[in-house]
């Protein structure tokens, strides 16, 4: 669906083959653990892993239906259970990656990377930099309810790190919801373990090519939130504002990965 150039090397060495060519940032738990890097490692144009390749394998697609997008199974993903659009961005700094894909990137299905890689199917909020994402129509229709159990699910590009589900190689947001656009509800996110209450935990598992839906939340992978832990019964309004902490230097070969890396919305309960 995109195509995309990456100018450095993006992650250590220790782990790159599994995530060639993914944006990834770095991020520290209380104990100082590296959870990732975004730093640079060289020349990109003489690196294996790279290749120097002046583009990136696009990432898949879903295929547009009447109604929404067909999803596994011949089922129809409605467009109603994911985000409409984007209502405001505040990018921080060294990200933007894909901003000139907005809001077309983080609207509709994931594009998940599974288990042992992210996606590129990502924008990057940047340090500190937030997205705010509308969900239903212009009337006010389609909004996200409170329902039984989670009622939205937030997709971001985490991963197993070697294959290993005890060691997350995650970038955390804070999650936020709001009925008028104006009045927010959030749950505190300090970005650090056992990242309590953050989104960009969890690798996505959902997307064009696999057999899961995005509507099945055991089974898709991202994160899940309930609007009773907010105190809403209803929104309109999701805002994610990246809690990480990676180092950016300005310049012509600034970064533009760094932050939380979102890929979309999707919403199990809505009126």
């Amino acid at each position: 669906m995109h195509f995309v150039r990456f100018g450095r090397l993006l992650v250590a060495l220790a782990f790159a083959p599994l995530v060639a060519g993914v944006p990834l940032a770095a991020c520290s738990d209380p104990a100082g653990a590296l959870v990732g890097s975004d730093a640079a490692l060289g020349d990109a144009s003489a690196n294996p892993i790279d290749g120097g390749a002046p583009e990136d394998a696009a990432p898949p697609s879903w295929t547009v239906v009447d109604g929404g997008y067909a999803g596994p199974g011949g089922a129809t993903l409605p467009a109603t259970a994911f985000a409409s659009g984007v209502s405001s961005t505040t990018p921080g700094s060294c990200g933007g990656f894909a901003s000139d894909q907005l809001p077309s990137i983080v609207v509709g299905p994931p594009v998940g990377g599974g288990g042992n890689q992210g996606s590129l199917d990502v924008y990057s909020l940047g340090n500190g930099g937030s997205i705010v994402l509308t969900f239903g129509d212009a009337a006010g229709n389609h909004a996200i309810v409170d329902g039984p159990g989670d009622d939205f699910v937030v997709f971001e590009n985490a991963f197993f790190i070697g294959g290993n589900p005890g060691a997350i190689y995650a970038e955390p947001g804070e999650v936020a919801v709001s009925e008028d656009g104006v009045t927010w509800k959030a749950l505190a996110c300090d970005g650090k373990r056992p990242y309590t209450n953050c989104a960009g935990i969890k690798p996505v598992f959902a997307g064009p090519t696999a057999t899961v839906s995005p509507l099945d939340p055991a089974a898709a992978g991202g994160d899940r939130f309930d609007l009773a832990a907010f105190g809403l019964p209803r929104a309109r309004f999701v805002k994610i504002t990246d809690r990480t902490t990676q180092p950016c230097t300005p310049g012509e070969e600034q970064a533009t990965t760094n932050g939380f890396d979102l890929d979309g919305v999707a919403v199990l309960h809505h009126d």
